[in-house]
């Protein structure tokens, strides 16, 4: 019978080890907060990154080197109860590159409107198809969207069924939340949150994106070990196609999204390219990055 015990864990544990797709380092700050105890947030440290790490988002099994690496920093920026709190949180997430060392970043972005109430040794829970409190549809929306540009990255689209599920997140929120915690509707002053970063992914619009978000990665990254040339082009033909979803969604976030998480990748991809793809990204990426237009001189 203690035979049988013990081969119950292994296997248990096993299937939850499977069962990860992220590999999370959550860090909060706290130097706003002026009545309440800082020693609270370890314990929400800790049970955010073990929610992220042990839920089984899908239905794949990830090998260790293929999870995602996903790094979220929360800075408690007011103290409005001593349970209450407003944040913002800067999330990270980056995949391995074939045959390398190398990781790129698929995601950076720091969301500015986090409301969420917490008691101390309080748990992080999420639940897929029910509300359960805000902090923790945040947390899934993102592990959703991410997982969606993963796999996006290995394969054409392929991140669809990922994509839905964030919006099913959004579509979950209860209106009073919706109105007061800030970040879920499409009412909200510019068109820079959880709503429209959604929105954007799944419009039909911007397919020409998710698919150069594969040629980019796929068919440029994951080749330049093996054939650097071949990648190189890629990467070249890709960021031109964003070009031309940027002309049919203007000012997308997604794609300043894009720009601000890949521009340094970018210039070191180009540096030592022919004159031809220099200008080709050149061009592509001023009008992606306006703002940031001079950045990318280098490559000019």
């Amino acid at each position: 019978m203690k035979r049988y015990i013990i081969l119950s864990m292994v296997l248990c544990l096993a299937m939850v080890a499977q069962a990860q797709e992220f590999q999370s380092k959550v860090t909060i700050n706290t130097p706003k907060l002026q009545s309440v105890d800082p020693k609270i947030f370890v314990t929400l440290q800790n049970s955010i990154r073990d929610m992220l790490n042990n839920t089984k988002w899908t239905d794949d099994a990830f090998e260790q080197i293929e999870r995602i690496q996903l790094t979220i920093t929360i800075n408690i920026t007011e103290e409005t109860s001593a349970t209450s709190f407003k944040a913002d949180m800067a999330i990270q997430a980056v995949r391995p590159v074939f045959n390398s060392t190398y990781e790129t970043v698929i995601f950076s972005y720091q969301d500015q409107d986090v409301q969420f109430a917490y008691e101390e040794y309080q748990p992080v829970q999420f639940s897929k198809n029910t509300f359960t409190d805000n902090l923790s549809s945040i947390l899934g929306f993102y592990a959703y969207s991410i997982l969606g540009l993963d796999y996006d990255s290995f394969s054409e689209l392929g991140g669809d069924d990922l994509f839905q599920e964030a919006q099913n997140i959004v579509s979950t929120i209860p209106s009073n939340v919706a109105q007061s915690a800030g970040g879920w509707t499409s009412i909200e002053s510019g068109q820079r949150n959880r709503y429209w970063l959604i929105e954007n992914i799944l419009n039909p619009r911007m397919i020409p994106y998710r698919k150069a978000m594969y040629l980019y990665h796929r068919g440029g990254l994951d080749r330049m070990a093996d054939d650097t040339a071949t990648g190189v082009t890629a990467c070249a033909t890709a960021i031109t196609q964003l070009a031309e979803a940027n002309k049919a969604y203007r000012n997308s976030m997604i794609l300043q999204i894009f720009a601000q998480s890949k521009s340094n990748e970018i210039l070191q991809i180009f540096v030592g390219a022919d004159v031809a793809q220099k200008q080709r990204v050149y061009k592509a990426m001023v009008q992606l990055d306006a703002a940031n237009a001079s950045k990318y001189n280098a490559i000019r």
